[in-house]
């Protein structure tokens, strides 16, 4: 990547250290862009673009390399105010062949908070062509959801939270507290639970994240006083709102659970962390900059906890068995996550203009730098000499017999140079620098059973 901005770089480029004793990763960070007001939604696009939305109704694109901003559209009917605004937004999954947005917002109607979803065409950097998908769902200036997603069969699911009424997350004929399951045009699949209906799932509070991965749908979900949740989203499941919190752990609860088959959650956390965006870090994503040890993972930002996690998940999908804590009270409260094709993770703040001093909300690069299933017992490779000139060779001494992949990163990320070689523990191997400008570099080395990360200097 190219450093556009250097005075600013050295002032945004932050380095997390956050170790665990398996080995767990140790991530880089850098600010691409800042002065947002409360973004919503963070995607990394087909076009290699970061595509957000604002509470304030802004849509923009931002270059993740630059950090350059394109505003594509202001929806002026948006409604602001406590938690209502430009909430989440979908790309068609075909977009390079169909470019349509679709985007959720709250609006007044007579003087009521409602919930819209509508479609938009993209063409030219701009969002043209809205065309309404469904609306006059009911709303509040807080529990109004919501997330979107559009599945492989193309088929659009929208969470709406109970917009504080708690008569609706029961009631299958109110679409609050719902899973909502369309197709791209806003008609009702034959396949729903019931096909007159657009519900899909009932019972909910507030979710505020939801992914599809492992062939499963996930949720995550704002708790009351406690037992903030992760939920697999099953068609016409109901998950227990407002009679049940969390587990069906409580005597009042346990009646209910049996009589309505309630599904409980399989994470959930008291107390309350304010579960947010939540994304799914996969094992196949093994460029530049992926993350080690965090595939199969589900990834959850959270606002109150101002972290982001890490819920590592079993080789069915169907449980939690691991979670790790990162960026804890690091950048404030954390809204959203997507990552790049490549491995790198993209997280956005909900901190507002006056959060440290006013420099406004953030997108947040992160990527992996070393990890460990090797790496806590012994060294994988020494490199010499370091500090290194430009257009030198280097040696790289390996300590086993392995194949790797070798990677010189800069410290944006970029690519410098890339090898895949067989390792001699008895025999150096030797790498030809190419011409590069003076400053930090990392050269990662990945294998099949292990993988560790250098910092090396150009001077």
């Amino acid at each position: 990547m190219k450093r556009i901005f250097y005075s600013i770089l050295i002032l945004s480029f932050i380095f997390s250290f956050t170790q665990k004793s398996n080995g767990q990763t140790i991530l880089q960070t850098r600010v691409v862009a800042q002065n947002f007001e409360h973004p919503w939604e963070i995607i990394y696009g087909p076009d290699n673009q970061l595509w957000m939305t604002e509470r304030n109704g802004k849509i923009t694109r931002v270059d993740p390399i630059t950090g350059t901003k394109t505003l594509l559209l202001t929806i002026t009917s948006v409604v602001t105010g406590g938690e209502r605004g430009l909430l989440g937004m979908a790309l068609h999954p075909n977009f390079n062949i169909n470019p349509t947005v679709f985007v959720a917002y709250t609006y007044l109607l007579n003087n009521n908070t409602k919930l819209r979803v509508a479609r938009y065409d993209y063409a030219n950097n701009a969002l043209s062509n809205p065309f309404t998908i469904i609306e006059n769902i009911g709303g509040n200036t807080t529990h109004d959801g919501c997330r979107l997603f559009i599945d492989s069969s193309f088929k659009l699911y929208i969470t709406t939270g109970d917009a504080q009424n708690l008569s609706a997350p029961q009631n299958l004929n109110n679409l609050n507290g719902k899973v909502l399951r369309l197709n791209l045009d806003g008609s009702i699949p034959a396949d729903n639970p019931n096909s007159s209906s657009a519900v899909w799932s009932s019972g909910h509070r507030n979710s505020q994240g939801f992914v599809i991965a492992n062939g499963k749908i996930y949720a995550s979900e704002h708790g009351p006083d406690q037992d903030d949740e992760i939920n697999i989203i099953e068609k016409g499941g109901n998950y227990g709102w407002p009679n049940v919190k969390g587990l069906c752990n409580e005597p009042s609860e346990t009646t209910f659970c049996a009589d309505s088959n309630v599904i409980e959650p399989i994470a959930f956390w008291t107390p309350t962390i304010a579960t947010a965006g939540l994304d799914y870090y996969d094992n196949t994503m093994i460029g530049c900059c992926r993350i080690p040890g965090w595939g199969n993972s589900l990834v959850l930002t959270n606002l109150k906890d101002e972290s982001m996690k890490v819920l590592k998940l079993n080789s069915a999908g169907t449980s939690v068995i691991s979670q790790f804590t990162y960026f804890k009270n690091q950048f404030g409260r954390l809204r959203d996550v997507c990552f790049s094709p490549d491995g790198k993770g993209y997280a956005i703040t909900s901190n507002g203009s006056s959060f440290q001093g006013g420099i406004g909300d953030r997108i947040v690069e992160f990527f992996g730098l070393t990890t460990g299933l090797n790496e806590n017992k012994n060294d994988l490779f020494s490199i010499y000499p370091n500090p290194i000139k430009s257009s030198e060779k280097i040696n790289i001494n390996f300590t086993n017999n392995e194949k790797y992949d070798i990677t010189l990163l800069d410290i944006n990320g970029k690519i410098i140079l890339k090898n895949s070689i067989q390792s001699d523990p008895k025999e150096p191997y030797v790498l030809a620098i190419p011409e590069i400008s003076k400053g930090v570099y990392f050269f990662q080395v990945i294998g099949n059973n292990s993988s560790q990360t250098r910092k090396v200097f150009v001077d």
